[in-house]
């Protein structure tokens, strides 16, 4: 006997989208008969008829824990991904609400308080991380409609004098002070509790690093800037 082929989530989704066509017109009367609908429409009948009467969707049925039908909680995960491309990630009381607020259309229902814990588990498209500030100004430089009119300009330069490649240059420089230690993993004893402290010494110069490498990946020797102590 061969295997019994299932059908794929996007069958069932364009099947149950037919079925909801074909009820529409049966109830506006403009289709007569059940048959005659399941027969326009290419669906089952007797899937059609459980419908009228009533039967829900299976994939709308779901778990107990699951609250949400399956478009509702796509439509949620969606609104999760747009927002974190838009540099907005909600927090998870913002995704709890927002369960909330699709479950008030069916009635007085809320989720429970690890409810969008468990959406993070089930669902793959998302995580729950720790999110870090980071300046307006900065994200802007990022965006490729913003810096798109400086590289017209560059290669606007670059074609009208003749610029060799060997002859473009990109210069960066950055500042750190000396004596200052940074956060690290360190080994320290099991009895203690608070976050173990490292001694710095008093010193706060300021040293400041240049770099210069053409395109062709030539570099200039590195320069370092250090405070000149006068006598």
């Amino acid at each position: 006997m061969p295997p019994i082929r299932k059908k794929g989530p996007l069958k069932s989704t364009q099947d149950e989208g037919k079925i909801e066509l074909a009820i529409s017109d049966l109830k506006n009367g403009r289709i007569r008969s059940i048959r005659e609908a399941a027969r326009i429409y290419m669906v089952a009948r007797t899937t059609l008829q459980d419908r009228m009467k009533g039967v829900p969707y299976r994939q709308i049925t779901r778990a107990n824990n699951h609250k949400l039908s399956q478009s509702e909680e796509d439509s949620l995960v969606k609104w999760v991904l747009d927002l974190t491309k838009r540099g907005l990630p909600p927090r998870h009381f913002l995704v709890r609400d927002m369960a909330n607020y699709l479950l008030s259309q069916h009635g007085d229902q809320r989720v429970g308080n690890k409810w969008v814990y468990n959406l993070v588990q089930r669902r793959p498209e998302i995580e729950s991380k720790f999110s870090r500030k980071y300046n307006y100004e900065r994200a802007k430089c990022e965006d490729p409609k913003i810096i798109q009119g400086h590289f017209d300009r560059v290669r606007d330069i670059i074609s009208e004098y003749g610029i060799l490649p060997e002859d473009i240059y990109n210069f960066d420089e950055t500042g750190f002070a000396m004596g200052l230690c940074a956060t690290a993993k360190v080994i320290t004893g099991s009895d203690r509790y608070a976050q173990p402290k490292l001694l710095q010494p008093g010193n706060r110069e300021w040293v400041t690093a240049i770099e210069a490498t053409n395109s062709t990946g030539w570099a200039l020797p590195s320069l370092l800037m250090l405070a000149v102590l006068q006598f």
